[in-house]
């Protein structure tokens, strides 16, 4: 014959079935098999048979125990785990661990480490370590599994005053069927203000951020205005990577915060209750604008959640607040909405791009340049019609480039490194400053260069420039020199003289009067003398 559970235990089973605990949760605790909890609890109407030689004779029954019986005490005092009742009616005491377990002493520890959501594992660890604690393992996972079944506190409901939150979730919408029978899913978007619980409604085919962003500005409009916060859950269309105390936002929905002057705050992880208000938001839209509904087209739909937000959402009387969510919304909540900016936020398109190994980096087909210092770095890029914005990995902006066709470069000259410009790109004032320190004869030719040969005198110059780091100053003002006087403006020339290290052309003056040399009048006086000799011979 199977053995039987004693008097006390079979009323601990019903007492904590009376408190609404499982029967697995019975069984475990009480350290029996669930299928005899399942037994005494379908007999709970039939008088218990005593267990066969047990010194208790009486049958189990489910009255009230006469006051001061064991059987009284049992049911009235807490229930204990973890060991066997005390106290049966025989007054022997079950075999099993003892009443208090080891961990006890260290239970102001374990609740502050349960509080930073430290497993039984380190728990365990760090009693070993910290305390010398001798018991096992087992015995703190069964007190720190004591510890987290304790009764919950309620939860705290958060009120927050008009215009100071809305709350955002996604859900599943109507289906789309088009005039093919294409049947295509689609997302509800719900945003709930927190303090008139007045919401937005509408419907993509994606949750992406663009979709994100188009309806959170259309609810904007719909509002009038721009709460301070913005409390979604952790959707990848905001959140990239969930921390409660310091997620790592979606840069483009950052930019699209800062642009309406709102901040985004997202909820802990798993933890739906944080956005309440919209999570019921959410299946009131289900349940009363989109269950049993199909649409042709997503337009349709959305034309159909406007009607409905306006007819019925705003005109009922909300079940916390008690009040028209729509003349709550007016009255209170409207005027303490942030304004909306002039422009809508420019939506631009995002991409993380490599820099190749000349400095540009490529998009939709065109290139643009950025600082030396960025080779082979990825860098975030936003780009829409007009304008290519880049920035590093905190989003700090590093230039700017106007968008370009395909195929075409946007190169800035500060982008260039120095090493990478030679002397022709930077110019003719730049090389006939750079020549005009060699000296002023040389500066003299380099001018008579230019004035003679216009833009071929570039190359020349650097050539010049070039000559500098193998000959003197001296040699080369002396053969600019020679080279001016006889107005010769060619760089082989300039080697040439150099080479042969030629002597500057000697000139030489014109004297009016000289030993040697006769007066003009006289020169007068012969010429007329012979004239007449001429004619006479004639006559």
């Amino acid at each position: 014959m199977a053995n039987q559970l004693r008097e006390a235990k079979v009323l601990s089973i019903k007492t904590l079935h009376e408190r609404g605990w499982s029967q697995r949760r019975i069984a475990r605790e009480l350290g029996v098999n669930r299928e005899t909890v399942a037994h005494y609890l379908k007999q709970d109407s039939k008088p218990a048979k005593a267990p066969t030689g047990s010194p208790d004779s009486k049958p189990a029954t489910t009255e009230k125990a006469p006051p001061g019986s064991a059987a009284e005490n049992e049911i009235s005092k807490p229930a204990t785990f973890g060991k066997a009742p005390t106290g049966s009616p025989g007054g022997q005491t079950q075999s099993g661990p003892s009443s208090r377990s080891l961990c006890e002493p260290y239970r102001t520890s374990i609740l502050g480490w349960l509080e930073q959501d430290l497993s039984a594992q380190r728990i365990y660890q760090d009693l070993v370590i910290e305390h010398g604690f001798t018991g096992s393992y087992p015995s703190v996972r069964r007190y720190v599994g004591k510890l987290k079944n304790k009764t919950p506190l309620p939860f705290r409901r958060i009120e927050v005053g008009p215009g100071e939150e809305a709350q955002i979730d996604f859900g599943s919408g109507a289906p789309v069927i088009d005039k093919n029978g294409k049947r295509r899913r689609t997302h509800v978007l719900r945003v709930v203000l927190s303090h008139s619980r007045k919401g937005y409604s509408e419907s993509v085919f994606r949750q992406t951020t663009d979709n994100l962003i188009a309806v959170l500005e259309n609810a904007f409009r719909h509002f009038g205005g721009v709460p301070k916060t913005l409390v979604p859950d952790n959707l990848k269309a905001a959140v990239i990577q969930a921390d409660w105390y310091d997620p790592d936002l979606n840069p483009k929905l950052q930019s699209f915060c800062e642009h309406y002057g709102t901040v985004l705050l997202p909820t802990k992880p798993r933890t739906p209750r944080h956005k309440g208000k919209v999570e019921r938001g959410v299946d009131y839209v289900q349940e009363n604008a989109l269950k049993g509904r199909t649409f042709k087209s997503l337009a349709e739909q959305n034309e159909h959640l406007r009607r409905w937000e306006q007819t019925v959402a705003d005109t009922r009387i909300h079940g916390t607040t008690r009040k028209q969510v729509k003349k709550l919304f007016e009255k209170n909540e409207k005027a303490k909405l942030l304004s909306l900016p002039v422009a809508r936020f420019a939506n631009f398109k995002e991409a993380q791009r490599k820099v190749s190994r000349d400095g540009h980096f490529a998009v939709d087909k065109s290139y643009y340049s950025v600082p030396p210092e960025y080779l082979g770095r990825t860098l975030w890029v936003r780009w829409d019609s007009r304008l290519v914005r880049v920035y590093d990995n905190r989003m700090n902006l590093i230039c700017t480039h106007a968008k370009q066709p395909e195929g075409k470069f946007s190169t800035h000259r500060e982008h260039i490194a120095s090493e990478k410009i030679s002397p022709v790109e930077r110019g003719t004032d730049w090389l006939l400053q750079k020549t005009s320190v060699i000296g002023p004869k040389t500066k003299a030719w380099t001018l008579g260069l230019v004035a003679h040969r216009g833009v071929q005198s570039v190359r020349v110059l650097h050539g010049l420039l070039n000559l500098s780091h193998k000959h003197s100053s001296k040699e080369i003002e002396q053969a600019c020199q020679t080279a001016h006087t006889n107005g010769c403006y060619r760089l082989k020339s300039i080697r040439q003289l150099i080479k042969h290290g030629a002597d500057q052309q000697q000139s030489f003056e014109f004297l009016d009067e000289h030993p040697l040399i006769r007066n003009l009048s006289e020169y007068g006086n012969l010429v007329r003398v012979d004239f007449r000799k001429e004619a006479l011979t004639y006559e």
